[in-house]
């Protein structure tokens, strides 16, 4: 079980691979050609925020560094959300931003079905809102998933390690 340094650690590791393979895949058929010299500066480093952030949210059921930094940001969104007059969007974003603390540790946040769900917006909403697009949000849904694996890996719940017993 690793902490959130060691979390942080292992999604940037798992990140850096995502995003070889993601050069990778845009320099077979040059489509990198298509981005302007920001998005291919400002595109990997939103990716790798993501990862980062995902590398953290299944620890978001307990009182960790994870929890502290989404809740936090939950807060100002819903702030926002309320001084603008939009209350029915904050009451859903206050509702499902209390339904990691109901479960148990290592509860459903720590599933593969919610490592492939609780990022699932990022895939969905600019499909919806850029219909043009529709494969827009693919790399940034893919960045999620895989820090989110990367925090199951480094939790020892992908491949199970044997713990060396210390003298």
């Amino acid at each position: 079980m690793a902490g959130y340094r060691g979390h942080l650690a292992g999604a940037s590791v798992f990140n850096g691979v995502y995003l070889a393979v993601l050069v990778l895949v845009y320099a077979v058929d040059a489509a990198y050609t298509c981005f302007t010299l920001v998005e291919l500066i400002a595109y990997p480093v939103v990716l790798f925020g993501l990862s980062l952030m995902f590398g953290l949210w299944p620890d978001v059921d307990t009182n960790s560094v994870g929890q502290d930094i989404f809740y936090t940001i939950f807060f100002l969104i819903d702030a926002v959300l309320i001084g603008t007059r939009h209350f029915e969007e904050a009451a859903y974003l206050g509702l499902f931003a209390i339904l990691p603390v109901l479960g148990k540790h290592r509860g459903w946040t720590h599933t593969w079905w919610a490592m492939l769900l609780i990022p699932l917006p990022l895939l969905a909403l600019p499909y919806l809102f850029f219909p043009e697009r529709p494969l827009w949000g693919l790399p940034f849904y893919g960045a999620a998933v895989v820090g989110y694996f990367s925090h199951l890996f480094m939790d020892g719940l992908v491949i199970r390690f044997k713990r060396r017993r210390r003298r």
